[in-house]
């Protein structure tokens, strides 16, 4: 039997800034809850709505595997490895921090929003040299299936690389579809994340922004209610 955690959408960190609305799954900045710190080495899932022309000056991160996601807009990307790039839905970043990267991010739009998720997941190797990489997946091609985002960098699984023996995978699950999850080894677990729509996670009904943990188990099985768009991330424990 697995143990899960249920992560309801309105329990989540909220801090609402004016420039930037953003709700928290894990303590982070202003928010702590010592029961949501992390769940295995997924240690940050921000889930951000950046106004026009705003955004995250310059700052420094370090020793740490970071995956931005865009849902809606257009995200301007800048870093000290001289990369300047726009990002757009469909198109996921990785950045590993290694020694020390500095970036900023900002809303690429002088009137329209920019939604994004960013993850932040603990390296299984610090001091590495800094990285960055980014791709536009085809959204026709995780429909009922699992399209894999991120995967360990000395796989040769298809997505991003990061520093850590873990996968982030999308689908769009159709009303009464489902899909069996196997994690790679019996010390990792599942982060279900529901961007929208949903599903039912084992028994338990997950709706827009809710989440489930998972460890302990051979197979979990996710089925969509309505047709809905999910993140999971498959994690060291």
């Amino acid at each position: 039997m697995a143990n899960t955690i249920f992560h309801a959408a309105d329990k989540r960190g909220h801090a609402n800034h004016g420039w930037l609305n953003a709700h928290h799954s894990f303590s982070f900045a202003g928010y702590y809850d010592p029961t949501k710190v992390h769940f295995g080495v997924l240690r940050v899932l921000n889930d951000d709505i950046v106004a026009p022309g705003m955004g995250f000056g310059k700052h420094p991160h370090d020793n740490m595997e970071i995956i931005t996601i865009v849902l809606d807009g257009l995200l301007e990307h800048a870093d000290s490895m001289g990369h300047k790039q726009t990002i757009a839905p469909n198109e996921v970043q990785v950045m590993s921090a290694g020694t020390g990267v500095y970036h900023s991010e900002y809303n690429h739009s002088k009137d329209k929003p920019v939604n994004l998720i960013q993850s932040w997941i603990f390296p299984n190797k610090k001091g590495v040299t800094p990285r960055y990489d980014q791709v536009v997946f085809d959204a026709q091609e995780r429909i009922n299936q699992l399209q894999t985002l991120v995967s360990p960098i000395d796989s040769n699984d298809k997505g991003l690389k990061i520093h850590q023996d873990a996968w982030i995978y999308r689908t769009t699950l159709e009303s009464s579809k489902e899909i069996t999850l196997t994690p790679h080894s019996k010390d990792h677990g599942f982060y279900i994340f529901v961007l929208d729509g949903k599903i039912n996670a084992g028994t338990q009904l997950l709706n827009k922004k809710d989440a489930l943990g998972v460890s302990d188990t051979e197979t979990f099985i996710i089925s969509g209610i309505d047709t809905s768009d999910v993140l999971i991330y498959e994690i060291p424990m």
